[in-house]
């Protein structure tokens, strides 16, 4: 496998419901934070059109042919980069899906996570709009086996488990979280990553929603000890960090938590 990889993620502000101005956004930001050296650019969820449900429906495209792909299809050509497109909202055999695609260096669409858990809580209705995904994906991107999740998917640990289980080396999470809840943000995530020994891509949206709600921001690649690797605040911007997989491979040999799980866990009650 590819011993060292260089990530970028890229935290922006989207205007709600404005795809035209939201692909013009992320190429600015693409073009000025992209570097040769560069392997993988991760972008955030629902950047077309941000995190505002009432928008889903309308922004909808087919996922193989639509705008958004192939825009993302030229942009990975262009700068010769794997992209894990954050996630937007396509059309899938007559249903919606909130969508994460992967695109390799040749453009090419290589894999896609239909997000698994909805979040329709606090006056926002997702489950009511799109289908749930059925199952967790893992792709291949140049010999890192690499877990995609979709923001609240986070408070499942049991999909990052399995992940782990398949030998994933590195998680992503995309988002568009509330600024109301750093708490579980912060600790979720570095937990996904400490408990899976396992590089983590923490990525959200900053910027305002709607009813004078904000994205957090708050965004980091952590490592498989819990440590950050790179940050942003709020506010928009790039964070990148490159992902040393040996030292990775060193640490579970040291520390084999992995190879410590129970096959079962049968509980008792008292």
């Amino acid at each position: 496998m590819t011993k060292n990889i260089k990530v970028m993620a890229i935290q922006m502000s989207s205007e709600l419901g404005e795809k035209e101005k939201n692909i013009k956004k992320i190429q600015k930001l693409i073009s000025e934070n992209t570097d040769k050296e560069t392997d993988i650019i991760v972008l955030p969820e629902v950047w077309t059109v941000g995190w505002a449900c009432k928008y889903f429906k309308d922004s909808a495209e087919d996922l193989k042919s639509g705008y958004v792909t192939s825009f993302l299809s030229e942009t990975a050509k262009k700068y010769n980069v794997n992209i894990i497109g954050g996630s937007y909202i396509t059309k899938q055999d007559d249903k919606l899906y909130n969508t994460c695609p992967v695109l390799n260096r040749k453009g090419e669409l290589i894999a896609h996570y239909n997000k698994c858990h909805l979040f329709s809580y606090y006056g926002d209705n997702e489950g009511e709009i799109v289908a749930n995904g059925k199952s967790p994906v893992i792709v291949d991107i140049e010999g890192v086996k690499t877990g995609l999740s979709i923001c609240y998917d986070i408070r499942f640990p049991e999909i990052y488990r399995a992940y782990a289980l398949k030998g994933v080396d590195l998680m992503v999470n995309v988002a568009a979280w509330g600024i109301k809840k750093e708490i579980p943000w912060v600790s979720m995530t570095h937990s996904r990553a400490v408990e899976n020994q396992c590089y983590f891509i923490a990525l959200t949206q900053s910027g305002k929603i709607l009813n004078n709600d904000y994205n957090l921001g708050k965004s980091a690649i952590i490592d498989y000890k819990g440590d950050n690797l790179s940050q942003i605040n709020s506010g928009e911007g790039a964070i990148s960090a490159i992902l040393n997989f040996d030292e990775q491979s060193e640490f579970r040999k040291k520390c084999t938590v992995l190879k410590d799980i129970h096959k079962e866990y049968n509980v008792k009650e008292y």
